[in-house]
């Protein structure tokens, strides 16, 4: 359950019984609404993003940390997927690091929420905003082939994520705790 939490937090609710409901906020039931968890709060008043507006964001926190979006490449071609996009760049390690710091800043300034589960400020971060999950992420030679990155190389990468899990139902399970 916790990869689930950290993931979708707002997907996951406990109850006073210890049900876990996994999906879309459950409706209270009528009469007393002691035995429903409380609804999880809204991730913000912003409108929901199209994978143009999160392109726009990702080009607009790479120039506000420095970098030209046109000297790295397109993790997705335009118009084959919909509900994902993103771009990477090979970078020196250090310079990979404090980019990603001005990256994330500025997502945050354009209203990216950050999720504070799981992350590593180090090799990733993680938001969301408008029904878009964006990770930003710096990582190493060991998960990229050995001819592609030098020692001190790594890759940089911004993926944009579109989730929908309000219509998968997922089950319900007990966790009994002693």
């Amino acid at each position: 359950m916790s990869l689930v939490a950290v993931i979708l937090p707002d997907q996951v609710q406990i109850d006073d019984n210890g049900h876990v409901h996994l999906g879309a906020p459950l409706a209270e039931p009528s009469g007393s609404g002691s035995g429903a968890a409380p609804a999880p709060e809204p991730e913000s008043s912003s409108p929901p993003l199209t994978r143009v507006g999160v392109d726009k964001a990702i080009r607009t926190a790479l120039r506000a940390a420095g970098l030209d979006p046109e000297q790295g490449k397109s993790t997705v071609p335009a118009g084959s997927d919909l509900n994902r996009t993103g771009w990477m760049a090979v970078r020196e390690k250090p310079a990979a690091q404090s980019e990603m710091k001005a990256i994330c800043a500025d997502l945050e300034r354009q209203g990216w929420v950050l999720n504070p589960n799981g992350d590593s400020a180090d090799a990733s971060r993680s938001y969301k905003r408008g029904g878009w999950y964006m990770l930003v992420s710096t990582r190493g030679k060991s998960q990229a082939p050995s001819h592609t990155l030098s020692d001190s190389q790594t890759y940089l990468t911004m993926t944009g994520l579109q989730l929908d899990l309000s219509d998968i139902p997922l089950p319900e399970f007990t966790i009994r705790m002693r």
